[in-house]
């Protein structure tokens, strides 16, 4: 009997085979693994005919309506952690493929978020580069964080993680969302500005942790950034959508705020051209938020179960079948 096709898509550190044992799935399934991008939905499909299992990382590449309507092979979609808005649900449903998901690991996310405030406040990576090329002894100077104002916009599982941290730093932390009670503020030790536009007026750091959505998407624009302080530092590992980028390339480029860190972009992989790139009040990130090896471990080894659970017949973590 033939093997199944299995493509396991976007494995950038080619890892996703090592960190899980996949000798359960040895006799079913011929594995090819891509650890590069595969570019837009045109080529994605393309190089992904024939294969019945597809298993995504994320949402690195997108699985829309036309994706689904271009692979009629594919019958089992995994992804990994329980939500992926990359994905058509509805038109996985409407293919009759069926969508799994894993569990994850904690909160990475909430370290980036800081190594990004930390970089941009104490340039450790830029003094190491510097020291590790003999350049002369320290030339910057950073804020402190103990005093500074930390703006969390959402107040979820992630954002609470970062504004107890910022509490551990000895900051002064505020949050807002469209959903948050001046109650749930208080419970974890987080003014409540009440507006968004107060938030942003009073914060020396801000820190964005809201899912993308119709109401989230460009949240952030031209009016919103026109309210941050000079000396204010914005950073975003939420998802790149929630601020307009051309607003903020233009208070990066004409100094108008202190800096950006950025560990999400409106196109992913972010372009070799890009002006984020040049920019040297910007400091960013691949997308490392959920990028963690404790996460990992739990994503494939759960992978495989999602796969052996669909060949027996007794699925496991649907999403939409």
């Amino acid at each position: 009997m033939a093997k199944i096709r299995c493509a396991i898509l976007d494995d950038y550190q080619n890892v996703a085979l090592k960190l899980a044992d996949w000798s359960c799935l040895a006799n079913d399934l011929d594995i090819t693994v891509f650890d590069r991008h595969l570019g837009d939905t045109a080529a994605a499909a393309k190089a992904l005919q024939g294969f019945p299992v597809i298993c995504s990382m994320r949402e690195r590449t997108p699985f829309g309506k036309d994706m689904f309507e271009k692979l009629p092979d594919l019958k089992l979609l995994t992804t990994t952690g329980m939500v992926n808005r990359g994905i058509d649900l509805d038109a996985a449903k409407a293919h009759n493929v069926m969508v799994c998901g894993t569990a994850s690991f904690g909160n990475p996310t909430a370290g980036i978020a800081f190594g990004l405030i930390l970089e941009l406040t104490r340039h450790i990576g830029y003094e190491n580069a510097r020291l590790k090329a003999g350049e002369p002894w320290q030339v910057t100077i950073g804020p402190d964080l103990e005093g500074l104002t930390l703006g969390v916009i959402g107040l979820g599982k992630l954002g609470t993680r970062v504004s107890h941290i910022g509490q551990a730093f000895g900051m002064k932390t505020i949050a807002w969302s469209q959903n948050l009670t001046p109650e749930r503020a208080k419970e974890h030790n987080c003014g409540f500005p009440g507006t968004k536009e107060e938030l942003l007026k009073q914060s020396d750091i801000v820190s964005i942790h809201v899912p993308l959505s119709p109401r989230s998407r460009g949240m952030i624009g031209a009016k919103e950034l026109a309210l941050l302080k000079p000396s204010a530092m914005l950073i975003n590992t939420s998802r790149g959508p929630i601020i307009d980028q051309g607003p903020l390339l233009d208070v990066l480029r004409n100094r108008k705020i202190a800096g950006a860190g950025l560990d999400v972009y409106d196109i992913e992989p972010l372009p070799v051209d890009h002006p984020y790139r040049k920019l040297d009040n910007v400091v960013i990130t691949p997308h490392l938020g959920y990028v963690s090896e404790q996460n990992y471990r739990t994503y494939f080894p759960h992978v495989v179960e999602d796969i052996r659970g669909y060949l027996d017949g007794k699925p496991v973590r649907v999403l939409m079948s």
